[in-house]
């Protein structure tokens, strides 16, 4: 239905769409930028329907499945996953629905971890603790490596409620790293994109010998390979550009995003709800002049 629609066909000139419940796939975004300035991006935050870390498998598929929908719309060339929940529960069933590649940060982000250490703590959304996914990559690179996995719920709406800098923040994230500094970690893996905008709080509280993994870095590495491999970079040139979506309210995005991101100006809005449902039947022009 999607596949031969002729505004989705990959193309050097395309762009990369990012997407993340909220400001959490910034930190994909930033890493993504400073390895490849060329190329531009098409950045989406689903702030609608932000935590996803309670939601259930069916719901995030479901929700992978619109939004990339709809940035196929837009031209995207490749789709990076920049959030673990989606990573963990919908990566491999998205991946055969789509005609163009799609990337998730598990396996870059396990491969990281088992190079710094073989104690290796998780701090995740509850839904990608339950799916074992950190886990199942982590042994399955090295056997010998102990894993230890804590949800952290309480991690995304401080941050999206941009309360980083309180004491109540600092408390909390305490009480969640306690668990695994028990068990004498030396490794600790950033599970979602949300927690390394908590580095300086978390980075504080660890014992110096632990070292911390942000999977964003290996999954760009992962996209510039991609990319190479399927011909699909930008020749080096002129910096790329990079646009900013959300399905909830674009203000409170805005402003909790510039507390990382000074260059961001305009952030739109679209129902990707209602562009999944209206994209067999539109072209890019017509959807872009439809009121979503």
């Amino acid at each position: 239905m999607i596949r031969n629609n002729p505004v989705m066909r990959t193309r050097q000139s395309g762009s990369i769409g990012v997407f993340d419940s909220g400001v959490g796939g910034l930190t994909v975004l930033r890493t993504l930028q400073q390895c490849l300035p060329q190329e531009s991006f098409l950045y989406f935050g689903d702030t609608a329907r932000v935590p996803y870390g309670n939601r259930t498998p069916r719901e995030i598929i479901q929700f992978g499945r619109e939004i990339i929908t709809w940035m196929l719309t837009q031209g995207v060339k490749m789709v990076v996953m920049a959030c673990n929940t989606s990573s963990a529960l919908a990566l491999d069933e998205i991946r055969q629905e789509f005609p163009i590649p799609v990337l998730g940060l598990i396996l870059p982000g396990a491969k990281a971890a088992v190079q710094q250490g073989d104690r290796i703590g998780v701090i995740a959304t509850p839904a990608t603790v339950q799916s074992d996914a950190y886990y199942r990559a982590i042994t399955e690179i090295n056997p010998q490596a102990r894993v230890w996995q804590v949800g952290c719920p309480e991690f995304v709406p401080l941050i999206e409620g941009n309360q980083i800098h309180t004491a109540k923040t600092r408390t909390i994230v305490a009480s969640y790293l306690n668990l695994l500094i028990e068990q004498e970690i030396n490794t600790l893996v950033y599970g979602c994109t949300h927690y390394p905008h908590l580095a300086p709080i978390i980075e504080q509280l660890l014992p110096p010998t632990v070292r911390c993994v942000d999977p964003a870095g290996a999954l760009s590495q992962a996209v510039v390979q991609e990319l190479r491999v399927l011909g699909l970079g930008r020749a080096p040139g002129r910096p790329g550009q990079c646009r900013f979506v959300v399905s909830g309210k674009p203000n409170h995005f805005a402003r909790v995003a510039r507390q990382w991101r000074s260059d961001i100006q305009t952030v739109e809005t679209v129902n990707v709800k209602k562009a999944y449902r209206m994209a067999p039947l539109l072209t890019k022009g017509e959807l872009n002049s439809v009121d979503l």
